[in-house]
């Protein structure tokens, strides 16, 4: 039984979405079965997605909110680094592209 159903929505009337305390849409369903829930961390970034369809992907940011790792179910990931300014030092994903910003 999906959420939807546990509380007995309409659907006749639209979707389903389930709110974080932040605004966030953290659950949402259709009609047709669709579904996708997400995770978000204290400064609202999207941390953890999956859906209906068997997709996931994860995110990490750092204190300053920039994304730092990003991993999905395709078997794909990347993670990058930043300086002090926010720009971007370090890259690396898993086709094995790498660049270092020195300058």
């Amino acid at each position: 039984m999906t959420k939807g159903q546990r509380l007995k929505h309409d659907f006749n009337k639209g979707s389903l979405r389930l709110y974080d305390v932040n605004g966030n849409v953290t659950y949402y369903e259709t009609s047709d079965g669709y579904w996708r829930k997400c995770e978000f961390d204290t400064n609202s970034n999207e941390i953890y997605r999956e859906n209906s369809n068997g997709y996931w992907w994860k995110r990490e940011y750092d204190t300053n909110g920039k994304l730092t790792y990003c991993e999905s179910s395709y078997g794909s990931w990347y993670k990058q680094e930043y300086d002090s300014n926010g720009n971007e030092i370090y890259f690396e994903d898993s086709d094995g592209l790498m660049r270092h910003s020195i300058c």
